[in-house]
């Protein structure tokens, strides 16, 4: 089952599931992917991201990783940067073939998307070439909310990527209101480790059902796993 799929099938009005972007080397933080194995059940997917991409080559440490996850039923997504639009769609599509070939990624989490109508397009192509090779779920991450027409061509739209802080003032357009909330996700760093809750609470109200909240800050703060998938029980 694909990732869209299992998040399609949580009620309109409920909390969702996460979307963990661990951009950390499984050698380096074990524990890490580890924790992800056990909290399958919580997860809207995990985007791999080996090299800002899958990298030139196989990397065995994140076959290896990229295994465990399939085994716990976590559903995969292999980062590809499209550079606003601008990045050649072939180098983006070789980045899709190579995460599907060497790591048996579900989908694609197509990174810093472009949010003008003018854009779209390419954007289009791009998403239905990807599925061709394979990728049954299409996330698209302009990071902020783009031109109605995105909403249309991926399974998931990532609406907002920032701080906590940015977050509390965050407002939502009206044309969201248009589409389930199983079509949106939230990603917010900086998020201090008391108030990760309030993530998944504003997330909720701001009609996103898919969300991930860190503490981490800085070049990378996306190296942790959210708090929230260490806790027991279902969805957050």
């Amino acid at each position: 089952m694909s990732a869209a799929g299992a998040a399609a099938r949580e009620p309109a009005g409920a909390p969702g599931r996460l979307l963990v972007p661990l951009y950390v080397h499984p050698a380096a933080d074990p524990a890490a992917w580890a924790a992800l194995s056990r909290a399958a059940g919580r997860l809207y997917g995990v985007v791999l991201n080996a090299a800002d991409g899958p990298g030139p080559r196989p990397d065995p440490a994140f076959a290896s990783a990229a295994a465990r996850l399939r085994r716990a039923g976590v559903p995969l997504l292999g980062y590809a940067d499209t550079d606003y639009g601008t990045r050649p769609a072939r180098a983006v599509l070789r980045d899709v073939y190579r995460h599907r070939r060497w790591y048996g990624v579900d989908g694609v989490f197509l990174d810093r998307a472009a949010s003008v109508p003018a854009s779209l397009p390419r954007y289009r192509r791009l998403v239905r070439a990807a599925r061709r090779l394979g990728a049954a779920t299409a996330v698209l991450n302009p990071g902020a909310h783009p031109d109605p027409g995105y909403a249309r061509l991926a399974d998931l739209l990532v609406t907002f990527e920032g701080s906590w802080t940015d977050y509390r003032r965050a407002e939502v357009p009206r044309w969201t209101r248009g589409h389930p909330p199983h079509r949106f996700c939230h990603l917010v760093y900086a998020v201090p480790g008391h108030l990760d809750t309030a993530v998944a609470r504003l997330a909720h109200e701001r009609g996103a059902a898919v969300h991930c909240a860190v503490p981490g800050r800085g070049a990378n703060p996306w190296r942790s796993v959210p708090p929230a998938a260490g806790r027991s029980g279902g969805p957050p």
